[in-house]
């Protein structure tokens, strides 16, 4: 890595700048931004950038001598304000009192009225926290207040393109840099994210007026903050750069500094120490001109690994007649992680076949060591085709994960790459089943049967003598889970320990249709002493299941279930909203002529709630999430339950321990009629029968 102040060996003399004679502090004018906290959703939150603007803000009014009136800042910290260190610099004691909340309202009164009306040579602009392109590839920043009906922002591109008009007088700022601590990810496109049209016009483009861009990110990459030190990656490499330099020297050596970074992390990505975090772009130097191309102003990019011609013969052989197992979404995003590159940030699948996904692989940068990306994505089919089938995500295909191993082994020793790891076992979960049904004969009570289904399954209980109240099903659940909770070796029953299953994170109901919106996640738990008891939907994952109404729609089931898992939860079409105006006789046909939807968010009301249901199940639709009684929850299940689509936020596969987090936060009074939500969620890749009902 390069030291701060010098220049390696192939970096050209800084370009002399043509600077303005006037130029000094106290022209220099800037809008400083931190966002923390957002009103959308708490997994929103990031701990970073409010510090960031603020050391950004301490160079500026520290070493840069800029006067703290001529900076303008907007923060919305997580935490209290107060707790943030005010103390970098006095100027920053005159921020304190001044700065304002990072709502959309006042980014625009700032950029667009306040500071066009000041006399300045030299406007920065620094951001700091999320960051979206939209359909143009304009470069949208959520402010604070961004909501779910309405995601406010700040069009950092459009704002831009009205800085270089006449509507800021001629004379005034012919220098402009924005320096953006953001993700440059595409915003999801579907109606949960409503970030709507958002242009500021702007008049006569003045010429000669220069912007410098430098951003944290390529497009469609995410931008790293490491939570822990409440930093931003790129802030923290570009403050080492900017030192203890004055305004001018730091304005002069931007472009230097920009390859200094943009140098540094690639070397991180070559030793495979930072291959998670993002190459940084450069729009252009001061004179217009990129300086990051080839040629004396920057090296050529690394040339990507490929597959030869005998790895593609072989994959040929391997993938022929197959479609996307449903790992493919995991394997894809696992073999950037193994070769050292940084994983596009895709909403599903960029292709749908297996050759097809290969290709993508193929045409992108390689990672450390030479590595193809194909090679680590056919060891990862390997490693779960080699696993039973079942709902841990195994393929059970032991002959298909021979020859794919076998591919593996013989394109590292013709390609000489090093050993891979093995991919990471599917995740440990027990799940306990409860089947209700109604007697055939039409007595009262219901037949009921209950069984542990892991890495293995095991039946617990059955109603032998007949049929029973659901009071006493409900009872002899208690009593289960609190022998699955028992210590390893404290609770046994015929002889066979319970101790491997104690960590049961999830109770799956399947019941007839008419008992879809029984409250089983309000049956009474007991917690702790003095005889308290809690939800059962707050201690563990509770959803339906409906699978005698799953005979005449098997197909689609299945393969609207094989689909999502495919896409990892995460292809924009996964989710459906449905409306009263929406339940029509027509409904449960036009949700089950594609494959897509696999899971509809029901709004529907109490008068429509059974049509809405009959249509799902019709359709083949395996997951759905209403509230009981019918109705729209206040602020509507989007806003609550969708997957926020941020790197790392859980996609529509985490939706039952999504579900399992609005009802605690219901129970404690944070969310209004939530603990009311029903959760279908019916796999078809578990429903075993392990012997029949009486």
């Amino acid at each position: 890595m390069t030291r701060p102040g010098t220049r390696p060996d192939h970096e050209p003399p800084p370009r002399t700048l043509d600077l303005p004679a006037a130029l000094a502090p106290g022209r220099t004018f800037a809008l400083v931004a931190g966002v923390e906290r957002y009103g959308i959703s708490h997994h929103w939150n990031l701990r970073g950038p409010a510090r960031d603007a603020l050391r950004f803000a301490r160079w500026l009014t520290g070493p840069g001598e800029v006067p703290a009136a001529n900076v303008t800042l907007l923060l919305s910290p997580l935490d209290d304000p107060e707790r943030l260190d005010w103390t970098l610099s006095p100027a920053l004691a005159e921020l304190r009192e001044a700065y304002r909340p990072a709502t959309e309202a006042n980014a625009k009164s700032a950029l667009l009225e306040e500071l066009p009306q000041c006399d300045g040579d030299l406007l920065w602009i620094f951001w700091a926290g999320h960051g979206y392109l939209g359909r143009d590839g304009e470069l949208m920043l959520p402010c604070a207040d961004a909501g779910p009906g309405q995601i406010r922002h700040l069009n950092l591109d459009s704002a831009l393109r009205w800085w270089k008009t006449d509507l800021v007088k001629h004379r005034r700022f012919p220098l402009q840099a924005a320096l953006v601590d953001a993700c440059r990810v595409d915003a999801p496109r579907d109606s949960r994210w409503n970030f709507g049209s958002t242009d500021y016009g702007g008049g006569n483009t003045v010429p000669g007026r220069r912007q410098f861009r430098l951003y944290a990110s390529r497009e469609g990459e995410a931008a790293r903050n490491d939570a822990e030190r409440g930093a931003g990656r790129f802030t923290e490499a570009l403050l080492e750069q900017l030192g203890d330099r004055s305004v001018r020297e730091g304005l002069t050596g931007l472009p230097q500094a920009a390859r200094r970074i943009h140098h540094a992390f690639q070397e991180l990505r070559e030793r495979g120490e930072g291959w998670q975090l993002p190459q940084f772009v450069v729009d252009r130097d001061w004179d217009a001109g990129s300086f990051l191309d080839d040629g004396p102003y920057g090296p050529p990019p690394p040339s990507a690994a490929r597959l030869d011609q005998t790895g593609w013969d072989g994959l040929g052989d391997l993938f022929e007649g197959r479609g996307l197992p449903r790992c493919a979404y995991e394997a894809y995003t696992w073999a950037f992680k193994e070769s050292g590159c940084a994983a596009p940030v895709h909403h599903g699948l960029p292709a749908d076949t297996l050759l097809d996904l290969v290709e993508d692989l193929d045409d992108r940068q390689g990672g450390r060591d030479g590595m193809p990306l194909a090679v680590p994505f056919v060891h990862y089919l390997a490693d779960r085709a080699a696993r039973p089938r079942g709902p841990a995500g195994g393929l059970g295909d032991p002959a298909w994960a021979a020859r794919l191993a076998q591919w593996v082994r013989a394109a590292r020793e013709r390609l000489a790459l090093p050993v891979l790891r093995p991919p990471p076992a599917p995740a440990r979960r027990a799940a306990l089943h409860v089947r209700l049904e109604s007697p055939p004969g039409g007595e009262d009570g219901l037949l009921a049967r209950m069984w542990l289904r892991g890495e293995h399954t095991r039946h617990l209980w059955e109603s032998e003598d007949g049929p029973v109240a659901l009071a006493a099903v409900r009872a002899e659940l208690v009593r289960r889970l609190a022998l699955l909770a028992a210590a390893p070796g404290d609770g046994e029953e015929d002889g066979a320990p319970y101790g491997a299953w104690s960590a049961v994170d999830r109770i799956e109901f399947h019941v007839p249709y008419e008992m879809l919106e029984t409250d089983f996640d309000q049956w009474p738990v007991p917690r702790g002493p003095a005889g308290r008891t809690r939800p059962l939907g707050m201690l563990y994952e509770v959803v339906v299941r409906c699978p005698q109404e799953r005979e005449d729609t098997r197909t689609a089931w299945r393969a609207k279930w094989s689909w999502m898992h495919t896409q990892g939860g995460r292809h924009p079409d996964t989710v459906r909203v449905v409306e009263d105006t929406d339940v029509t006789d027509a409904l449960g046909v036009r949700l089950g002529s594609r494959t897509a939807p696999a899971c509809v968010l029901g709004h529907a009301s109490a008068a429509r709630s059974d049509a809405l249901l009959e249509a799902v199940l019709e359709s083949g639709v395996p997951a759905a999430v209403w509230q009981r009684g019918g109705g729209a929850p206040p602020g509507g299940l989007p806003a609550r339950l969708s997957p926020e689509a941020l790197p790392g936020a859980p996609a529509v596969l985490g939706l039952p321990a999504r579900v399992t987090e609005v009802r605690r936060a219901a129970a404690g009074g944070a969310a209004e009629g939530a603990d009311r939500l029903v959760l279908l969620w019916d796999d078809p890749d578990d429903t075993i029968d392990l012997r029949s009902l009486l």
